[in-house]
């Protein structure tokens, strides 16, 4: 029979037009069904399926009574209770999906799927941990890794400078050591050897965190992973090396005896002096094989491994004690000895020790000695690395420069009154591109003196300060072009006693140009009061003289060069002047490479823009005059190259510098003595000269140097030079004594000029530099 459109309608549960003016009730209320409002649809037997389960429902819960009332009153109310029923059915199926279920929140599935994330990581880990440990063997030790001498090579990459360490190890049966020895370093470095299984998750966590922070590297911290690492692996600071040497340690846990570890670890760790295994270390340390080592012994050797260079009684005592105190105090915690035995103990005495390398003798252990320095520096390598890593160390030493280097300064053991023993001489050059040290002459034998002339010493600068107060002047806008008064003696506010000029000369109205040609010194110390001392103090550190030199204070004479420099620190400011205004840091370290080649460690190149090209092109006439006939360095001028720089002297010439530099090279000369106590001595009669001067035989070193050293560079000027405005900028003030056109002493620097200036019939022979108050002092 036809179903009609109302029919169906009501048959679906909606209301039509009959059963609303009748007031009866819909097949759906806010409470239930009604019995007798739904009859089953066969065309529908899903729906109707679920209208049945409603209805069902509904029964249970309620009347006929009840259901008719409720029927009659929905009719009446229709329309008032449509809105609320709807909007009772939207809050009771939120968050409710089709079929009735309750939705989970976001929180719940983020936490869900967080949780079967780190369960799965830590499935995948231990299949892959059951992995490696079934399928990963014992290897053999490997012995390269294990001792491995590293190499430092010149500037090309193939010449051989020379080698750390020779590899200094000796096998021996541990069992015949006395038990402290071996509880000390368990009681120092892995106080839970004897019951954890080889590993530390912790210490892995915390070791990778730390080298992926870049904080200072560890490696494992149970002594069954450092014996994997340095006996069989080399050091590993992967994901892949750590997961590796973990497995490895727990299978060598497995297989060996706690005590065939710890035997293995003695032979195999290094305790710094070269020394690797207990039995070389008690030889070095303290003149006697293993077998006799004292309690006392044990624990300072025990207590230095972390760092057994660093921590080497002979380097930081103090720090030694207290590592030394340190595994004392454990041993008693843990049983190993009783407080009675301890409060025995005294800090044991250690022999001295004597670098027994080829190739830290002569002049080239500085260089390794400062190679050896700066790889540490970087943090990126330890003691034992740079000792038996296998490394390959290229230097920026070119051998070609480094041999002109020592010929030259060695030539003053010729001069007659020159003591090698007493006097000294430093040697340093740098390419300004760069800041790469090219040639250092530190000292004639490092086996004989094991302090750096050109990087430990120190000495007064002298007059090399004064363009540091032509450079502040031009930095605030003065010429090399005016004048200032340059006569001698003259007093000034502040000062307890007048300033005078060499041989008192007085020199009247001079430009600049002239003033630092002949190095005037009352001439400059008018231009430091006009610019301001603390001008010449900040031009210096922009320049590279680090602020904490010795003297480097803001007083009117600091342009004299009161303050005493390492012999580089000069070097590098002078090279700042030759790369135009930019400063590279001085560095002998150009890269590294492991034992297999690849390259670890990269020079970085530093550079900062301290003055602009124009500031420093306006002081270069004037340091070009002080190399030409007539300056203080007129010696260069050999050369036949665009040579600039500054002779020094100080007070009663016990120290003088010479520094000058061509496009492409700078180089320092100094000299200086001291005695016995380190104390500065006055440089004389050396050579049949009465006076001593930077430009005299430092300039004589310097020129031999640079001749070598210059013969590949190409002969030109400085790129970034622009020729600056010879324009006098200011009034020529009015000289405080009558102007002399010529000074009337024999040393005047205006005397007749030899056919060949730059050759003097007397080597060590040259004009006269100013000397200023002070002396030398090494450190």
């Amino acid at each position: 029979m036809p179903v009609t459109k109302g029919e169906r309608v009501s048959k679906n549960g909606r209301m039509n037009p009959d059963e609303a003016k009748n007031g009866r009730h819909s097949s759906r209320s806010s409470h239930g069904t009604s019995r007798g409002a739904m009859r089953p649809d066969p065309a529908f037997p899903k729906r109707a399926a679920r209208h049945e389960g409603t209805r069902r429902s509904s029964a249970s819960n309620s009347s006929p009574g009840t259901s008719r009332q409720a029927g009659s009153a929905a009719a009446g109310n229709a329309g008032g209770r449509k809105g609320e029923t709807s909007r009772s059915n939207s809050r009771k199926t939120s968050g409710r999906t089709a079929n009735g279920r309750k939705r989970r929140s976001w929180g719940k599935r983020i936490g869900l799927a967080f949780v079967f994330s780190v369960l799965g990581v830590i499935i995948a880990g231990l299949a892959s941990f059951l992995f490696l440990y079934a399928t990963l063997d014992i290897p053999k030790a490997d012995q390269v890794a294990l001792a491995q001498t590293s190499t430092v090579y010149y500037a090309d990459g193939t010449s051989e400078m020379g080698k750390f360490s020779e590899i200094n190890r000796s096998i021996i049966d541990t069992s015949t050591l006395p038990d402290y020895v071996g509880q000390a370093v368990v009681a120092s470095e892995d106080r839970t050897f004897y019951s954890n299984s080889g590993i530390d998750l912790k210490g892995i966590a915390r070791a990778l965190v730390n080298n992926l922070r870049g904080l200072p590297r560890q490696g494992g911290s149970t002594l069954t992973q450092q014996y994997v690492e340095r006996y069989y692996m080399g050091e590993t600071t992967s994901l892949k090396g750590k997961v590796k040497e973990a497995v490895l340690a727990v299978k060598i846990n497995r297989e060996q005896t706690k005590d065939e570890v710890l035997g293995n670890y003695l032979n195999t760790i290094y305790f710094g002096r070269g020394a690797y295994g207990i039995e070389e270390a008690s030889k070095v340390f303290f003149g006697h094989p293993a077998s006799e080592l004292t309690l006392s012994e044990s624990a300072l050797l025990a207590g230095i491994i972390p760092a057994p260079s660093a921590w080497d009684p002979a380097e930081d005592p103090d720090m030694a004690h207290s590592r030394w105190e340190r595994v004392i105090s454990l041993m008693v915690q843990d049983g190993w000895i009783d407080q009675a035995e301890a409060d025995q103990q005294q800090f044991p005495q250690t022999i001295d020790f004597q670098e027994t390398t080829s190739s830290m003798t002569g002049t080239t252990g500085y260089l390794l000695q400062q190679v050896r320095r700066e790889l540490a520096e970087t943090g990126a390598f330890t003691d034992e690395q740079i000792d038996s890593g296998g490394l390959s160390i290229i230097t920026t030493i070119d051998k070609a420069r480094q041999e002109a280097a020592i010929n030259a300064a060695q030539m003053m053991n010729e001069v007659e009154g020159w003591n090698p023993d007493s006097m000294h001489v430093a040697l340093s050059a740098i390419d300004p591109a760069t800041g790469e040290i090219v040639a250092e002459f530190a000292g004639s034998d490092y086996q004989k003196v094991q302090r750096n002339a050109v990087t430990d010493d120190i000495a007064q600068a002298g007059s090399t300060f004064k363009p540091f107060t032509l450079l502040a002047y031009a930095d605030q806008g003065g010429s090399v072009y005016d004048q200032v008064d340059g006569s001698s003696p003259r007093s000034f506010d502040g000062l307890a006693e007048p300033v005078s000029n060499v041989g008192n000369t007085s020199w009247g109205n001079v430009s600049l140009i002239k003033a630092t040609s002949y190095s005037i010194n009352t001439a400059f110390v008018t231009l430091n009061e006009k610019v301001g001392p603390q001008a010449t103090v900040d031009t210096a550190v922009k320049l590279g003289i680090p602020e904490d030199t010795n003297g480097l204070d803001a007083t009117l004479l600091n342009t004299l060069g009161v303050a005493s420099t390492h012999n580089i620190d000069l070097t590098h400011a002078y090279a700042t002047i030759a790369n135009g205004g930019t400063r590279m840091n001085p560095h002998i370290l150009r890269e590294v490479r492991d034992s297999v080649g690849n390259k670890v460690y990269s020079a970085q190149l530093e550079s900062e823009k301290v003055f602009d090209a124009e500031t420093v092109s306006a002081i270069m006439p004037a340091l070009k005059a002080v190399m030409e006939p007539g300056g203080t360095g007129e010696k260069a001028a050999v050369l036949g190259r665009e040579a600039a720089g500054k002779s020094g002297t100080s007070d009663d010439q016990k120290s003088a510098q010479f520094v000058g530099m061509v496009p492409g090279l700078v180089a320092s000369v100094s000299m200086y003595q001291s005695d016995e106590a380190g104390n500065p001595v006055s440089l004389d009669n050396i050579g049949g000269l009465y006076q001593f001067h930077g430009g005299d035989w430092p300039a004589d070193v310097w020129v031999k140097f640079m001749e070598a050293a210059t013969a590949d560079l190409p002969n030109g000027d400085y790129s970034w030079y622009t020729e600056p405005n010879p324009v006098q900028q200011n009034t020529p003030p009015t000289p405080t004594q009558p102007q002399s056109v010529q000074p009337t002493q024999p040393t005047q620097p205006t005397q007749p000029e030899p056919a060949e200036p730059t050759q003097p019939s007397q080597p060590g022979q040259g004009h006269d530099d100013d000397h200023d108050t002070g002396g030398s002092q090494s450190s």
